[in-house]
């Protein structure tokens, strides 16, 4: 195997891959990243098992030549020694070449690297994946879906299931839903499919998947098609395949919990009520739960306190909107509620309660896609 390859647009893929390698795997081959050359260009393929990430190097474009290949061959690298390698590298273009016993050269500049090669041929195969359940979204839509959804996700491992993104399709529109069960984020998005009636439930994508995904999305309206199977999802990009493994279990059915009445609605601005939190959060960062209050006042205005027995107390005044409905006041983690205002791009939310100890929802005023619900935090 031998090729020269741009080193700019070669870094950028191997970074790519390397989201999804792991250096904990049980198996060593999957330390490395496999390089494979052939007269078309050079694919690069890296996974952990629970993801897999494939990207293609074309030998060239309508604009550029990327790759000049001397010979085709394949190889796999060590991922830890690799990656740091084709970063730091000094000059403009790349130069790799394999030998016998998966000797390789890396040079670069006036680099040159030697390191030794893993036998290609213990890599894995990935998946070819049937394609019947497959929908299309824009790049940017899906990454702000994955923004404002995968930062619910519980963190604990005592039900798995939670750790992930719960996607549902019906009727033309995907709904993504993620929950520690104190918090709930929801987002709704119509999307494209060339199947007249693709439905699915319980498809629940690992946070930590979606994580690494959000950092290989773009902020453009390029098309991602996305390939629904029982045990794995992939995320199909121009010149990339991300594969990702599903998490077992029944996802809680979380329709029920949101409440279809209110009590009292507030409409407030965003900013200001993010600001307001932040500041509160100063004192309730160090109490248990994050602890906020909030209470009704007269002239349209809220208060919110953040009261601790060894730091201190604040309390401040927000000016809402609209406030209608009865009085309340009522108790919440701070920090889930700023999560969610960071989240939000409207400039102002609807905040809608069914009493002092029910479930709270958040919404942006100038759309039905997005809630967010909270549960109140009992202070006595």
């Amino acid at each position: 195997m031998h090729f020269v390859v741009d080193r700019r647009i070669f870094v950028e893929n191997v970074q790519h891959v390397n989201k999804s390698i792991s250096s904990r795997t049980t198996i060593p081959i999957l330390t490395g990243m496999k390089i494979d050359v052939s007269s078309a260009g050079i694919t690069l393929t890296g996974s952990d098992s629970d993801i897999s990430i494939e990207t293609f190097i074309p030998k060239e474009d309508d604009e550029n030549e990327y790759i000049d290949i001397f010979q085709e061959g394949r190889i796999v690298l060590q991922a830890r020694f690799f990656v740091d390698i084709v970063r730091k590298l000094p000059g403009d273009k790349i130069e790799i070449f394999v030998q016998e016993q998966f000797a390789t050269t890396i040079r670069s500049g006036s680099a040159v690297f030697h390191l030794n090669g893993l036998d290609p041929e213990e890599y894995p195969v990935l998946p070819k994946l049937s394609e019947e359940q497959m929908f299309q979204l824009p790049q940017n839509i899906l990454k702000n879906m994955i923004h404002q959804t995968v930062f619910a996700v519980s963190t604990q491992e005592t039900r798995p299931v939670l750790t992930g993104v719960n996607f549902e399709a019906e009727d033309g529109v995907l709904t993504c839903t993620a929950t520690d069960s104190h918090r709930l984020a929801m987002r709704k998005v119509p999307f494209e499919t060339t199947s007249d009636d693709l439905i699915f439930s319980n498809i629940v994508v690992p946070g930590k998947s979606l994580n690494e995904l959000n950092k290989i999305l773009t902020d453009t309206d390029d098309p991602v098609d996305v390939v629904i199977t029982d045990t794995q999802v992939l995320f199909k990009l121009k010149n990339l395949l991300f594969y990702s493994r599903l998490l077992d279990g029944n996802y809680p059915v979380t329709k029920t919990m949101i409440p279809e009445q209110s009590k009292t609605d507030l409409e407030l601005p965003r900013k200001e009520l993010l600001a307001t939190l932040e500041r509160a959060f100063l004192l309730s960062k160090e109490i248990k739960n994050h602890v906020v209050h909030l209470r009704i006042l007269e002239n349209n205005e809220i208060e919110i306190m953040s009261v601790s027995s060894e730091i201190g107390k604040v309390k401040e005044k927000v000016t809402c909107e609209k406030v209608k409905g009865e009085e309340i006041r009522i108790s919440f983690n701070g920090k889930n509620l700023i999560d969610a205002l960071k989240v939000i791009d409207s400039d102002h939310v609807y905040i809608r309660f069914t009493g002092a100890m029910s479930p709270f929802t958040l919404q942006p005023t100038d759309t039905d896609q997005m809630l967010h619900l909270f549960s109140p935090v009992r202070t006595y």
